[in-house]
């Protein structure tokens, strides 16, 4: 798995690449948690080039959900393919979280 981030407008977009599951799921929270320490409160991460997500993935989302949450910040994600996406639904993640089709979409109003 590779993670790269980048500012657009104010916004963090994170590009997840690869799998996130139990054996990359430690990388992505302390990526996410770094940008929190750092005070970023606006994270986009976009899921295009992910394979595959694990409960473990989830949980990295949703406690990065709960951090920016609590402090005034928001966390959306983009780009979900279709067994990602199935995973979402299943889970009831994409009704918790700000789920968009594309990058375009969710940085529009953030």
């Amino acid at each position: 798995m590779n993670i790269s981030s980048r500012d657009e407008g104010g916004v963090t977009v994170v590009g997840v690449e690869g799998n996130l599951d139990t054996n990359t799921a430690p990388d992505a929270q302390q990526h996410l948690d770094g940008l929190q320490d750092d005070g970023v409160l606006k994270i986009l991460v976009n899921f295009a080039d992910v394979d595959y997500v694990s409960s473990a993935g989830l949980r990295v989302l949703l406690a990065t959900a709960r951090r920016l949450g609590g402090s005034g910040g928001t966390l959306r994600i983009c780009g979900l393919n279709e067994t990602v996406s199935e995973v979402f639904e299943i889970s009831g993640l994409s009704m918790i979280l700000n789920v968009f089709g594309s990058e375009a979409e969710a940085l529009e109003g953030f």
